[in-house]
């Protein structure tokens, strides 16, 4: 598309993907890997002989709970006909300052899973690439990423969203940023792709851009896949055109 969705459209939006998801009909099993109903993923896998690749698909939101897995079931449910295996995770956000339950989450529910890869949209790109920066997926895939807290911090993504994610400033609570931050971490060591619209009006497209130099100069495997004609949302969208280039991106 060559405009951005206000939030107004969203939830038409996210219904179509979701009918979309729903007539695809790709069979998944949900898995508890704790005692939170949101402790949970959905794990499907592809007809046929294996062994597949294993995707990890996270949510965005900008770590909040307004925003659920059922947005990404779609994602998900594309992937695994792609041949991926693919747990599309839920997560705990239980407020401001709580990062550490959540970042735990994510790390508990890729376990025993051995991802090739982790597949995160928005806030789920940045939950996305911690993964790999701690050794839980070999390869990272960010979808209109949140990669750089430090940098969105400052710019402000989201109405503060990063600040109210760890608690503060970055000069304020400087020991969540070196936990959490991506950009903190590297080289992370991993092969990482960063596919953005250069529509997003949600994450600037600069945030993955300066991410991605960082990256490299420390001698990391990191490129960005610019879509010219995508928005924050297309990425996540099995309908849109440039599907398949996104597809085609993800290591395996």
């Amino acid at each position: 598309m060559t405009a951005t969705r206000t939030p107004e459209l969203l939830p038409a939006f996210f219904a179509k993907l979701a009918a979309w998801a729903e007539a695809a009909a790709v069979p998944f099993e949900t898995v508890r890997y704790g005692d939170h109903p949101d402790q949970v993923y959905d794990l499907r896998t592809p007809t046929g002989d294996g062994p597949f690749p294993v995707a990890v698909v996270v949510h965005g939101g900008f770590w909040r709970a307004g925003f659920t897995r059922s947005n990404t079931q779609a994602l998900a449910s594309a992937l695994t006909a792609e041949g991926w295996v693919t747990s599309n995770v839920e997560y705990r956000r239980l407020g401001p300052g709580r990062y550490r339950e959540l970042l735990d989450d994510v790390a508990d529910a890729v376990r025993g899973l051995e991802p090739d890869v982790a597949i995160g949209h928005s806030a789920g790109g940045h939950l996305a690439l911690w993964l790999a920066a701690h050794g839980k997926a070999a390869a990272a895939v960010a979808l209109g990423g949140v990669c750089d807290l430090e940098a969105a911090a400052r710019a402000h993504v989201g109405d503060d969203a990063v600040q109210e994610f760890l608690g503060g400033e970055p000069e304020d609570v400087p020991e969540a940023y070196e936990l959490a931050d991506p950009g903190r971490l590297l080289p992370l060591g991993s092969r990482q792709v960063l596919v953005h619209g250069t529509y997003d009006d949600r994450v600037p497209i600069e945030n993955a851009r300066g991410y991605a130099k960082r990256a490299r100069e420390v001698g990391d495997d990191c490129r960005v896949l610019e879509l010219e004609d995508a928005d924050h949302f297309d990425v996540i969208d099995p309908r849109y055109a440039g599907f398949s280039r996104i597809v085609e991106a993800i290591p395996r």
